[in-house]
């Protein structure tokens, strides 16, 4: 006792140390004193029971425990047991309140409803007649001992998560084949991908089928053969979409024996180098003719598998086709509708025609316009007045590098009189005395 409450206190927020008290007491009161208190211990209890059976925790035998639903009992109470808090005392209020809020279904009634059990009026019937229904096959107790009612349920959550696990896997499967199954094929493919370590049972899975069918309506199924259609796809399973599921079943059937074979064969062939090497005569024959019987069977199956391969390609190019021709087909639809919108050639010309009237009528009213504006404008008088301005713009830049020049000869330094003078008096004339000689004695 308390591996199941310790692993909820572990794994499940809901169940910290310090709500541990609070949930395994008798809130039942609390219904009315505090209704947001009593919903949140209902809701972490069904979230809890979810958890549990997610991990395969919550079965009463050595079989396979169900992952989807699950079995509630008096052994239920005392499987929960805490080492430290005892039994929760409310257990069968919170499966009673689980009901109602259609987060629990009988199997049974589950698997045999004919429409969708979440639209159905079951849920809404009041609690007062729907509990004495209850009571009247021993699946509520009293409000004094608080009974656990006794039955097999469905987990919906659980049921969500594999389903949308499925429509995960399904996402990026297109062609036909992927997508028709025998409910044999279904189940070994799918057992053991859609809840994380976990292998659904066959009773998991006429759940799941069901729920995905009838309430989801996410597959097609027939109980022997399940579609998942896409959106060009007719209602109901055909004899051709049956036929590719058989077709897969017995791909698969045939791809398995080979591989049992293929192991047979390398098993036969070292049981005869064995006997040989213990000089064991007649079990090395009897070993190497068993293995060419298990060749031989290797060989046709193959052969039969290859077969089986090609057929399966081409009937996927048969389904590929006939998709190809539904769009163009389509297609062809669609241009004709847009074509007929349009009105077709003699309208799309007649259209044409007017827009270059009605162009041409704009172009001529724009003439008019410019022509009625003013009078006439003089180019001769333009290009006497560019000329002046050219002029006299030209004048103006002469003056002003004209201004320029004399302002750098205004900053040039000027040579000093006294320089000059004694310049002067040392010429070489005046040097040489050639200045004092006089030309006439």
């Amino acid at each position: 006792m308390g591996d199941l409450a310790e692993y909820l206190a572990v794994h499940d927020a809901d169940f910290r140390r310090a709500r541990l008290p609070a949930l395994y007491a008798d809130f039942r009161s609390q219904a009315k004193l505090n209704p947001d208190a009593y919903q949140a211990n209902v809701a972490a209890w069904s979230k809890g029971l979810s958890l549990l059976a997610s991990q395969g925790l919550l079965s009463a035998s050595d079989a396979r425990p169900s992952i989807l639903s699950v079995t509630t009992d008096e052994t239920l109470r005392r499987s929960l047991s805490s080492r430290q808090y005892g039994q929760p005392m409310a257990l069968g209020a919170v499966i009673n309140e689980s009901i109602t809020a259609k987060k629990l279904f009988p199997v049974n009634t589950f698997l045999h409803a004919q429409s969708n059990v979440f639209q159905s009026t079951w849920g809404s019937v009041p609690w007062a007649v729907m509990g004495w229904g209850l009571r009247q096959i021993g699946l509520s107790g009293s409000q004094g001992d608080d009974a656990v009612p006794k039955g097999q349920y469905v987990l919906v959550d659980n049921v969500q998560a594999a389903t949308k696990s499925f429509e995960d896997y399904m996402s990026s499967r297109s062609s036909k084949a992927e997508r028709v199954f025998t409910k044999a094929q279904f189940y070994k493919l799918f057992s053991p991908e859609l809840m994380a370590g976990q292998h659904l049972t066959v009773s998991d899975m006429d759940i799941l089928l069901q729920y995905m069918s009838r309430d989801k309506k996410i597959i097609e199924y027939d109980g022997q053969v399940i579609k998942v259609p896409d959106t060009t796809d007719t209602k109901g399973i055909t004899d051709e979409e049956a036929s590719i599921a058989s077709l897969n079943e017995l791909t698969e059937k045939l791809k398995h024996q080979t591989e049992i074979l293929s192991a047979r064969v390398d098993e036969l062939e070292h049981e005869a180098k064995s006997a040989v090497a213990k000089k064991n005569r007649v079990k090395a024959l009897a070993s190497l003719k068993a293995k060419k019987q298990a060749e031989a069977s290797l060989t046709q199956r193959y052969a039969t598998l290859n077969q089986l391969e090609e057929v399966s390609a081409k009937i996927e190019q048969a389904a590929d086709n006939v998709q190809l021709v539904k769009v163009m087909e389509s297609s062809t639809g669609v241009l004709k509708t847009l074509n007929a919108q349009v009105g077709g050639v003699d309208k799309i010309d007649s259209v044409m025609d007017e827009l270059r009237e009605r162009m041409s009528d704009t172009d001529e009213l724009a003439n008019i316009l410019s022509e009625s504006v003013g009078p006439p404008i003089d180019e001769t008088e333009i290009d006497d007045e560019l000329a002046e301005l050219e002029k006299e713009a030209k004048e103006k830049q002469e003056a002003r590098e004209a201004a320029l020049a004399q302002h750098k000869l205004d900053k040039l330094p000027s040579v000093p009189s006294e320089v000059n003078r004694g310049e002067r008096e040392k010429s070489p004339t005046s040097e040489t005395g050639i200045a004092a000689l006089s030309l006439g004695s």
